[in-house]
């Protein structure tokens, strides 16, 4: 380390610095006279400055420019060093940025110290500069994450390995009940129902490897002792030497989810009970009438019936029959199958009326399907295909409709996909038959 300081012949007044003190300091240092002229600067210091400053010329700090903490400009002669040598009283817990000739900031704090003779006149200054660039940085990054914390609906909650809940934003006190002051420094087993203790001891473990546990859907308890349906996402927490010391926590309310899957799935299977004990009545009236008539009469019969297709249109054909074009080959499918199928093609329909293609008096409504051979059986492909409605937009949620008919075919192992196209809907479904 290299350093700079006044050729003994040049007068002033700076009481000496040696220059072994000066070298053997690790961060940037530099020393003035009682006017503020530098006399003498370490390597740290030129490089925090991005340049030299000329001995004896420069004054107060060898900055390029100074800026105060919120960016505006600072004179030089109104920077920490300066006011010190003013008044003979050190400048503390100031906090500056300078700017290097290549344009470059560094956020800086200076500990300037006025030098003085016995007789108690200031004879020069000396000033330790701190490089605070990243410590700024991280306090601002700190200070946007703690404001994305606390504004969360979602619980966010940090704890040690030993379960003792160490913060609690607003969010958790919404979710659970407990304010913070109750909640921090109590064990996170106070939130879990008593026929669930023994998920934490394996959550802990998990995280004691570096796991990350995502989306795990459990119950907790509310502090009035109802229970609360979450979904969890846990991350463990490393120290500098990248050890685990413990274990951050969203918790997210999806109770009001879960309470409409369940209307939805009731839903669904009383449509499908009341319209399957509907059609298996149809059915077995149909085939006891036919029993004794031609063999071919009770195919094309039940033929007829499992594929619903033309019945399930009925409803909304009237005054719109030329609006609909429907093609496919025959098939036989089961009752259960087929009452699936009509109810996908129902939903669709109703929602064609409301929104879609048969909304207006010039849309029209495609309905095709076709069988599909494999190994392991056929497969019936059916597209619904709207155009000449209004300007489709994809929906930001997804509707009750599209939920129903994937549900209905899932439990089918059919599927269902969905393409909202300014244009119109195209829905393809699939199912082995």
């Amino acid at each position: 380390m290299s350093l700079h300081l006044v050729p003994d012949d040049m007068p002033l007044d700076a009481a000496p610095i040696s220059s072994e003190m000066l070298a053997a300091l690790p961060f940037a240092a530099y020393t003035t006279d009682a006017h503020g002229r530098i006399t003498g600067f370490n390597q740290a210091a030129a490089l925090l400055w991005g340049r030299e400053p000329h001995l004896g010329e420069d004054y107060w700090c060898g900055s390029h420019k100074l800026f105060w903490a919120d960016g505006t400009p600072m004179a030089h002669d109104q920077c920490p060093m300066a006011a010190t040598l003013q008044t003979g009283n050190a400048v503390r817990g100031a906090r500056a940025i300078l700017e290097r000739p290549d344009g470059s900031r560094v956020h800086f704090s200076p500990h300037p110290t006025a030098l003085k003779d016995r007789h108690g006149n200031i004879t020069g200054g000396f000033n330790v500069l701190q490089d605070i660039t990243q410590q700024q940085a991280a306090e601002h990054a700190g200070a946007h994450f703690s404001a994305i914390v606390e504004s969360s609906d979602d619980a966010i909650i940090s704890k040690g390995l030993d379960g003792i809940i160490k913060s609690w934003n607003k969010g958790a006190e919404r979710i659970f009940g407990y304010t913070a002051a109750e909640a921090v420094g109590c064990h996170v087993s106070m939130l879990i129902p008593a026929d669930r203790q023994n998920e934490e001891p394996g959550i802990i473990e998990r995280i004691r490897r570096g796991e990350r546990i995502e989306h795990y859907e459990t119950i907790r308890r509310h502090r009035d002792g109802s229970n609360i349906d979450i979904s969890l996402t846990i991350s463990p927490v490393k120290n500098a030497a990248g050890q685990v010391i413990g274990a951050s926590k969203i918790a997210r309310d999806i109770t009001d989810r879960r309470k409409a899957e369940a209307a939805k799935d009731l839903l669904l299977h009383e449509i499908k009970h009341r319209v399957k004990n509907t059609l298996g009545t149809v059915q077995a009236i149909a085939l006891q009438t036919f029993r004794d008539g031609p063999r071919e009469e009770r195919d094309a019969f039940a033929g007829r019936l499992r594929g619903m297709v033309q019945r399930a249109l009925a409803p909304f054909q009237e005054n719109r029959q030329e609006r609909f074009i429907v093609t496919g080959e025959d098939a036989s499918l089961t009752t259960n199958k087929a009452l699936l199928l009509a109810l996908a093609i129902h939903e669709l329909a109703t929602n064609a009326v409301k929104y879609g293609a048969l909304s207006n008096n010039i849309g029209t409504v495609g309905v095709s399907w076709g069988i599909k051979y494999g190994p392991n059986g056929r497969t019936v492909a059916m597209e619904w295909r709207e155009r000449g409605g209004p300007q489709v937009h994809a929906p930001r949620t997804r509707g009750f409709g599209s939920s129903l008919i994937e549900r209905a075919l899932q439990q089918e192992q059919g599927r269902a996909c969905f393409d909202f196209r300014p244009e119109g809907v195209i829905c393809v479904m699939e199912m082995s038959i």
